[in-house]
Parts: C-alpha cells; sequence; structure tokens
C-alpha cells in the first residue's frame, strides 16, 4: 500500500510529504548518521555474516549450484522481510501514535539513512579536487567510490569513472528510495535499501574476497534488477531531459546507449549523463558509451554534480506530488 494510502485519507499524505521535506534537509545540513544507529550499517554486517555462510570458499566446491543459491535466496529473504517489517513498524506507530508533527519527524528520521545525495555528492567532488592535485590522489580518491582497479587509469578514465559512479548512484541512492517511498511508505523504501546493498555486497560473478558468488549471490543481483528496473529508466530520462539551451535527446538513442552495458539499469543514468555531458564513458573492454565524444576534462565532474543535483531535486519535487495525488485517488 502506498504511503499516501496508509490511512485512505489525505492526512497520513501531508505528513509524508513533511517527512521527505524534513529527510531531505537533514540530508543537507547533516548528512549521514553515526555508523553504529545507520540502517544500512546493520544491513551490511547481517549480510556480512550470512554470506560467509551462503558463499562456498573460492576453490571449493565450483560446481555447486543448488546449495548456495537457496542459501543466498533465503538469506535475502529473511533480511529483507526484516527489513521492510522494521520499516512498516515504524510508520504504523508513528502515523497512529503520534501528533502529526511528530510522526513527519520520526518518519524523516528513519527515512534519511536510505538515500544519500549529500555524501555522493561530496564524494565526487573529492574525486575531483583530488585528481587537481595529482593524479596518484585521484585514484586513491576514486578507490574509495568504485570497486574496479584504479591503479592503471589515466586523469580521463578517473574522471569518467568517477562521473559514472555518481550517474549510477543517484538513481540507486536516490532516486529508487524515493520512488518506493512514494509506492510502499517506508517499508518499501527499507526494502529496496536491503535490496541494493545485497546486491552490492553479493552481486558478483565469480570470486570475490575469497568466496564464489556466482549462485550465492544470484537472487540478491536479480532482484535488484527488478526493484531498480523503473527507477533507472526513470533517472536516465530526467538526466537527458534538456535545460533551456540543450538540444534534445531522442529515447531512442538513450536505449541504444543504454543497452551497451551489460546491467540492465545501470546503464540508462550513465548513458544519459554522458549524452547530456557530451562526454565518452566507458569501462575499458567492457563498454563505451558516447564513443564518438570527447573524454572528459576539468570541469566536467563539477558539470555532472550540477545535472544530478537538478535530477535530484526534480525527484523529491514530483515525489511529493505524487504521494499527495494518491492520497486523492485513495481517499473516501
Amino acid at each position: 500500500m502506498s504511503t499516501a494510502c496508509v490511512l485512505a485519507s489525505p492526512a497520513p499524505a501531508l505528513v509524508a510529504v513533511a517527512a521527505l521535506g524534513l529527510a531531505l534537509a537533514i540530508d543537507r545540513w547533516l548528512g549521514e548518521p553515526p555508523a553504529r544507529w545507520h540502517p544500512v550499517v546493520w544491513m551490511g554486517a547481517y549480510l556480512d555474516a550470512v554470506g560467509r555462510l551462503a558463499a562456498p570458499p573460492e576453490g571449493q566446491n565450483e560446481r555447486a549450484r543448488a546449495v548456495p543459491f537457496l542459501l543466498g535466496a533465503l538469506g535475502w529473504t529473511v533480511g529483507a522481510a526484516a527489513s521492510a517489517m522494521a520499516g512498516w513498524a515504524v510508520q504504523w506507530h508513528a502515523l497512529h501514535h503520534l501528533p502529526g508533527w511528530c510522526a513527519a519527524l520520526v518518519l524523516a528520521l528513519a527515512f534519511k539513512p536510505l538515500f544519500a545525495w549529500r555524501m555522493l555528492r561530496a564524494e565526487a567532488l573529492a574525486v575531483d579536487a583530488a585528481l587537481a592535485t595529482s593524479l596518484a590522489a585521484g585514484r586513491a580518491r576514486l578507490a574509495q567510490l568504485v570497486s574496479r582497479d584504479v591503479d592503471a587509469l589515466d586523469e580521463a578514465a578517473v574522471r569518467e569513472s568517477a562521473i559514472e559512479s555518481l550517474a549510477e548512484n543517484v538513481n540507486d541512492s536516490v532516486v529508487a528510495p524515493l520512488f518506493w517511498f512514494v509506492v510502499a511508505g517506508l517499508p518499501g523504501a527499507a526494502l529496496y535499501r536491503f535490496a541494493n546493498t545485497a546486491d552490492a555486497m553479493w552481486g558478483y560473478r565469480g570470486a570475490r574476497s575469497g568466496r564464489e558468488w556466482d549462485w550465492a549471490g544470484k537472487w540478491a543481483a536479480r532482484a535488484d534488477d527488478v526493484l531498480s528496473w523503473f527507477p533507472a529508466r526513470l533517472t536516465g530520462c530526467w538526466l537527458a531531459a534538456p535545460g533551456w539551451r540543450d538540444e534534445p535527446i531522442g529515447l531512442a538513442t538513450l536505449r541504444r546507449e543504454a543497452g551497451r552495458t551489460p546491467s540492465p539499469n545501470s546503464g540508462w543514468p550513465m548513458a544519459a549523463m554522458a549524452l547530456r555531458l557530451r562526454v565518452r564513458l566507458g569501462k575499458p573492454g567492457v563498454y563505451t558509451l558516447n564513443a564518438c565524444a570527447g573524454a572528459p576534462v576539468a570541469g566536467d565532474v563539477q558539470r555532472a554534480v550540477r545535472l544530478a543535483a537538478r535530477v535530484v531535486a526534480a525527484s523529491a519535487a514530483v515525489a511529493a506530488l505524487a504521494i499527495l495525488l494518491l492520497a486523492v485517488s485513495c481517499g473516501p
């Protein structure tokens, strides 16, 4: 049930909109909560513990499929259900037992850790600032943001990787949580954040950190693909949307470029960012987006951040409007 339809009344919708605004303000002014109070850190601790049980050690039982898959699927389901139920419990208590202003504050404090724009923006700009100091510093800072090997990247490739990560995570860390908050309230946002975290920790092909993830992480990877499918395309279209002086980007062009990546979803925001900035983005030996354009140069990371900020603002405004419209449609 959507946030706006929780009580089939406009009152909860107003609380949800207020919570959304407060959560964005908390993100802007305070950023992330301490690790010991961060729900995503708790999710990660659970996934790390269960992952050691589900994924066999590297080189051991290489042909095993059924057992790692079932253990991974079961571990994911338990964690996802616990995350959604915790979100539901907080939301239900806030809307049923607290005055409106207090309910909005509680929901905002619970929702804020499930998305992260300030941190994402800061990390992208930090890579750019480090790169202005030296290539080695830029690589070192990028290594904190991406999982790929950064040692062989030149200056342009460091910028490419930072812009790609920014584009992909605008969806994963902002637009998708907002989307699922509209669709299913705090439980939906919590479920999505768990699924995305599980994909980041388990969704690998082959070996990683001494364990085989092909089958243990398959359920997590596919679940994230499903939950991210619509938000990723929405993010891509918003990134590709023209400003006052921009030329339009055709949907067919965006779809073609997005299809060059092996991921069914991350290609959409990355391709849109490449096309809108008129730069080439890619991962050597895997894909190249907007191949006819030049490599990113100094200033392109800042341009990417400004474009992403525009998408975040638009997403928040549309989410608030959608909650109110759903309240009207679900009301008596």
